[in-house]
């Protein structure tokens, strides 16, 4: 097996991150942006992705959490574009529901190198922690479009804003982990065009 790892470093005016992903890993990791919550989501979709995730952000989250959560997602976004690479072998697709609880959260996925991005659902509180939990649906759309995917999200059910954004992280690392592993009966890139 190829090492699909990637290390990313992005700075602007609003955050500097340093970010590393592997995505064949344990689910270890270690996250610091300044978004106390945003971090217990980012070492879930670790967790439960099953990959070795580090970010370290320094963002303007004097202002709010919007620019440190949009461009991690962005950086995660090129790390895994950059660690699947021609995506020689991958399973491409993949269909996730994820409970917690009263909540259920589902992720459609397809590994297509064409960015799209839908989000059906909301959630029943504003913020959770320092994070606002509509970040966590720009979260998804951000690593969509940097990433190159197809990503159909939702939030089905719940009463606990807490609760319905795990889920959707928790059903986002099912669904990214399932789609890039690699299927040992395929050599090719899983396309009719021969490219992703």
């Amino acid at each position: 097996m190829s090492d699909r790892t990637a290390a990313v470093t992005r700075e602007t005016a609003e955050t500097e991150i340093e970010l590393t992903l592997a995505v064949d890993g344990d689910g270890d990791s270690e996250v610091e942006t300044g978004v106390g919550f945003f971090d217990h989501m980012l070492a879930s979709f670790a967790k439960h992705g099953l990959f070795d995730l580090t970010v370290r952000c320094d963002g303007d989250t004097h202002i709010d959490d919007h620019h440190t959560v949009e461009d991690v997602g962005i950086a995660l976004g090129e790390a895994f574009a950059e660690a699947l690479g021609d995506k020689r072998g991958i399973r491409r697709y993949a269909d996730r529901r994820v409970p917690l609880d009263e909540a259920v959260a589902g992720v459609v996925v397809d590994v297509s190198g064409r960015p799209y991005f839908e989000f059906t659902g909301a959630f029943s509180q504003d913020d959770v922690g320092e994070m606002t939990s509509d970040m966590a649906r720009h979260f998804a759309y951000s690593l969509a479009m940097n990433a190159g995917l197809t990503l159909h999200t939702e939030v089905e059910t719940g009463i606990n804003a807490h609760h319905e954004v795990e889920a959707l992280f928790k059903a986002l690392a099912r669904a990214m982990d399932d789609a890039t592993r690699l299927d040992e009966r395929r050599s090719d890139t899983p396309s009719t065009k021969g490219d992703l």
